[in-house]
């Protein structure tokens, strides 16, 4: 890869969208290099920059690396402004609620009709069919595929700890318009691409059908499972931090008793292959719980590190921004969040003939790109600034 090229770069990509959705596809598409324009509702944008609780971290991670043009929609210049951007850029994003977009006269029949040659993503909670109009959340889609089922134990049914579906939707969003660009260079032709939240949580509970088609009786929820594993499972340290160890071959297991001093484990006969230590599990997990318990955690790391098993501290979301194979494989970016607050947010997860795709990582302030994308349209000064007065955009406090 060229160190001054990433791979979208040249790609324009207009984005309509809220919450997490919508945002996401448009991260994954400015990180490998495309110019994202986010259009937020003027004059304040975006109400998920303004969102409390969970919510606080939705806008500063899934909108760095994008510009800001604030419209107010609902009027007529508005839309003709909107009208006119959409045909000057390769790519629309949108994750507004059904029949929206529609509404706005931004759908893809007429905005196809404006630009031939658009990739139109539209994100729904559901894909056409009977639910299509139904309005869906991340919580929505996690409870009615099972996954949330599945996440809690019996009875409990819980949602994954992170918008795990909104991600996913959109991340496979991308990849339709990465595709239908790819089709667009053999064929000149735009393209309708659609993902829905709910047919990406079916998907991620894909192999849990499989298992349901394959066995009789329900199948049980991650907690009640019975393990394929003797020995999958967290313990508790003499300093009380979890460790999750995950022996899963008969080599772990001999690598595992001979590191951590257990040749008396080793030796019997009854545990040598795994189905053996499943039958005994209830006599040998006590054991490894008490001698677990007699071991400070970094004792028990570097054992495992050495042992060459699976294994993992249970770590908390903070906790990541101090790791250090994160922080060595440049898998954190600097961006100075709302208020000038500087951290380290995780970049995309892909490297690229071994190097991460690397640009300016800033996020954006209500209109900041407003001015910039109507002169580029052809706008002069004087209308610029009647729009502006008329509350039909927002321009952020920059130099003209």
């Amino acid at each position: 890869m060229d160190e001054d090229i990433l791979p979208l770069q040249g790609i324009r990509v207009l984005e309509f969208s809220h919450a997490v959705l919508g945002p996401a596809c448009g991260l994954v598409l400015a990180e490998m290099g495309a110019t994202v324009i986010r259009v937020e509702r003027a004059p304040d944008g975006d109400e998920t920059r303004r969102l409390k609780g969970f919510g606080i971290g939705y806008f500063p991670f899934f909108n760095r690396k994008k510009q800001s043009v604030a419209i107010d929609l609902k009027t007529a210049a508005g839309r003709d402004i909107v009208k006119r951007m959409t045909a000057t850029v390769d790519v629309l994003i949108e994750n507004f609620s059904p029949g929206a977009m529609e509404r706005l006269g931004l759908d893809y029949r007429n905005v196809a009709a404006i630009n031939p040659g658009l990739i139109y993503c539209s994100l729904k909670g559901f894909l056409p069919g009977p639910y299509e109009k139904r309005l869906a959340l991340d919580e929505v889609v996690q409870m009615m595929s099972g996954l949330a089922y599945m996440t809690g134990p019996p009875g409990q049914p819980l949602r994954a700890g992170a918008s795990v579906i909104d991600i996913m939707c959109g991340v496979f969003g991308a990849l339709g318009v990465m595709t239908a660009l790819r089709q667009r260079d053999h064929d000149g032709r735009g393209r309708l691409i659609q993902s829905g939240l709910f047919e990406t949580a079916a998907f991620v509970m894909g192999h849990h059908m499989a298992y349901a088609a394959l066995t009789d009786g329900p199948v049980p929820p991650m907690p009640a499972r019975v393990s394929a594993w003797a020995i999958y499972r967290t313990f508790a340290s003499a300093d009380g931090r979890q460790i999750f160890i995950g022996i899963t071959s008969d080599r772990h297991w001999q690598r595992f008793c001979t590191v951590f001093g257990r040749e008396e484990l080793l030796a019997d006969p009854e545990l040598a292959t795994n189905n053996q230590r499943i039958n005994k599990r209830e006599w040998l997990l006590p054991q490894l719980e008490q001698m677990f318990s007699t071991m400070s955690s970094d004792e028990i790391l570097r054992r495992c590190e050495e042992a060459a098993i699976p294994f993992a501290p249970v770590a908390r979301p903070e906790d990541l921004f101090d790791d250090p194979h994160l922080i060595h494989s440049s898998s954190l970016v600097d961006v100075d969040l709302p208020g000038g607050t500087p951290t380290r947010l995780p970049r995309l997860p892909v490297l690229l003939d071994r190097r991460t795709p690397d640009s300016a990582q800033s996020l954006p302030v209500v209109g900041a790109d407003t001015r910039q994308v109507l002169v580029e349209l052809g706008y002069t000064a004087d209308e610029i600034a009647a729009l502006h007065a008329a509350g039909v955009v927002t321009i952020a406090d920059v130099d003209p």
